[in-house]
């Protein structure tokens, strides 16, 4: 073995790019020209050879060198690569201890700003800011209890916010991911569970008629509306073409070819990704012919400017969400049919009750959706089918207006 002597004694000639002087148990001191002397650790993993950097001399005496080479020894007898195992260490060094809730969600929060939509980023912060912050924010992410982060998400609760409870719990589990793989001591995500311990929330259901007799005393009624002529006809679409209100509020008349029957929805303005929006197809909406009627009738009315619904204050802006809802409530449906609603009456009628195929719909609803085989849904190629259900569909829309009986086909096998 080597001594203190032997090392603060070593050189390396000139003419030499380097000199090892063994140590025992695979321990070398490798001494260069210029004087500098560092410790290496030679062994054999899979049958290569490897070595491992122990330190420099003086600053790493042969005691201590030989105390590193036993302690690699035994990461080695236990399966382990002493090499990989101090890169793990040397990372975990690396990270700041004791980061807080608030610095790992914020860093979290604005890598995943570019893929969200402003209202997402701008709900989600919200809830951060809000919920969150005010009781875990300042507190050791490491050191959070589930108890503690479930106590949190209840007083969200407290208030009758269930849903915001479940989105919470929800931008939690993402932070946890997101941290865990720095975290020093191995640990599992501890919002697992605490759904089980919340109130229940199934997500946001609309009222909706889909019964066919009491649709189509919804639909006399709607005929019947007395209010103004954009109102009515957004009214009137509503049930026929069975888009996101959005979207139908939003209608453009350069996105119309009335011709062709065709309503081109642009892909920014669906509800999708953010990269999605910037980079998917538009919305091809094919228009039965009395949509298309109902559209030729309000052109001379509103076809001079940008919107086919515009607001009655500006015409440079599109009626209100609650133009629509408002009529329904004047109706009397409010209640019973919103207007999201007229997608869920849509969906279920034309399968229910006409057997129509369940793809091709969510198709035209804008759903992502796969075939039995697991392929995308091609709602290109599946266009002339769609225009062939959404006309059967607004032709069985006349007869419950007419208060024809109309008798439910057989359902689809499963």
């Amino acid at each position: 073995m080597l001594t203190d002597v032997e090392c603060k004694n070593a050189s390396c000639p000139a003419d030499k790019t380097r000199v090892r002087m063994a140590c025992s148990g695979g321990l070398y001191l490798e001494v260069a020209p210029n004087g500098s002397k560092r410790w290496f650790w030679k062994y054999r993993k899979d049958g290569k050879e490897g070595r491992m950097a122990l330190g420099s001399y003086p600053d790493v005496g042969p005691k201590d060198a030989r105390k590193a080479r036993d302690a690699a020894k035994a990461q080695k007898s236990e399966g382990r690569d002493p090499v990989a195992a101090r890169k793990v260490e040397k990372l975990k060094a690396s990270i700041p201890d004791g980061a807080t809730f608030k610095a790992v969600a914020t860093e979290w929060y604005a890598k995943q700003v570019p893929q969200w939509s402003p209202s997402h980023a701008d709900r989600s912060l919200r809830q951060l800011e809000r919920d969150l912050y005010p009781w875990v924010g300042e507190r050791p992410i490491a050191e959070i209890h589930a108890l503690e982060l479930l106590a949190v998400l209840q007083k969200v609760e407290e208030r009758g916010a269930v849903e915001t409870a479940d989105r919470v719990l929800m931008l939690c589990r993402q932070i946890w991911d997101y941290w865990l793989p720095t975290a020093k001591v191995a640990q599992r995500n501890i919002t697992e569970g605490l759904k089980k311990r919340l109130t229940p929330y199934r997500g946001k259901t609309f009222a909706a008629i889909v019964e066919p007799a009491q649709f189509g005393v919804l639909l006399r009624a709607m005929s019947a509306y007395k209010g103004g002529t954009i109102v009515r006809t957004a009214l009137q679409l509503a049930p026929l073409v069975y888009q996101r209100p959005g979207n139908l509020r939003e209608m453009e008349w350069i996105e119309l070819d009335l011709d062709a029957a065709l309503w081109t929805i642009p892909s920014a303005k669906m509800k999708r990704t953010k990269a999605a929006k910037e980079q998917g197809d538009p919305h091809v909406v094919p228009l039965p012919t009395q949509a298309v009627a109902l559209l030729r009738e309000l052109h001379p009315i509103t076809g001079h400017g940008r919107y086919v619904f515009p607001g009655e204050r500006s015409h440079d802006r599109p009626i209100s969400d609650n133009s629509v809802r408002s009529a329904l409530y004047a109706l009397g449906f409010g209640k019973a049919q919103t207007w999201h609603g007229f997608r869920a009456s849509a969906r279920t009628m034309m399968v229910d009750q006409l057997n129509l195929d369940p793809l091709a719909i969510e198709a035209n609803l804008a759903h992502a959706v796969k075939d039995s085989n697991g392929r995308s849904y091609n709602r290109t190629q599946y266009l002339a089918q769609r225009f062939e259900q959404i006309q059967h569909w607004a032709d069985y829309l006349d007869k419950l207006r007419k208060g024809a009986d109309v008798v439910p086909m057989p359902q689809r096998a499963a």
